[in-house]
């Protein structure tokens, strides 16, 4: 099945204007960054988390504590008989006990993946409390997850997908909706 470009609903401004605006408001709904950690979601969602870090360093002039999480075996289709997954490193140096920690990720869809990595969170200790970022959220949800913080709400269709494109690998800061044609 091959993909073809159907709109870009963010450019590389577009972006940037997102996450100044919910790196603002996480700042105000937790009141600061203390005992604030931002964990990211393997791949897109470590970029999104590093920026956002990035900006509330410079905001908050402290540092943010700051970790990379891969949900891979907490899938709840990792036994279906899919082929081998490559599992990634997760990279969580502190204990997340009582910590208000901010998942982000890049694309919200059915809220699978988000499930599977507050699965695996609570491995590393029970925080506080988990918050969700993201910069897209397409609805189409199976489980009721719902994010806190969101760049952009998009209406796709859900035969649609969602590409999210990072300069951190090469290629210029954009959202694309594509649509499958066979």
């Amino acid at each position: 099945m091959r993909l073809k470009e159907k709109e870009t609903v963010m450019d590389g401004e577009e972006i940037e204007r997102a996450l100044v605006r919910i790196t603002h408001e996480m700042l105000e709904r937790n009141k600061g960054v203390q005992d604030l950690v931002l964990i990211g979601i393997r791949t897109g969602g470590v970029y999104l988390a590093e920026r956002v870090r990035a900006k509330m360093e410079q905001i908050e002039k402290v540092k943010v504590p700051f970790g990379i999480i891969d949900i891979t075996l907490y899938r709840d289709d990792f036994a279906m008989g899919l082929p081998q997954p490559l599992v990634g490193k997760t990279e969580i140096p502190f204990s997340l006990r009582d910590k208000k920690v901010i998942l982000v990720d890049d694309v919200l869809y059915t809220g699978r993946t988000v499930r599977a990595a507050m699965d695996a969170l609570i491995d590393f200790g029970r925080p506080k409390f988990i918050q969700l970022a993201v910069l897209i959220d397409r609805g189409h949800r199976e489980l009721p997850i719902q994010a806190d913080y969101v760049g952009k709400k998009v209406i796709t269709a859900p035969q649609d997908d969602v590409m999210v494109s990072f300069h951190e690998v090469g290629d210029p800061d954009r959202v694309v909706i594509q649509e499958k044609i066979p």
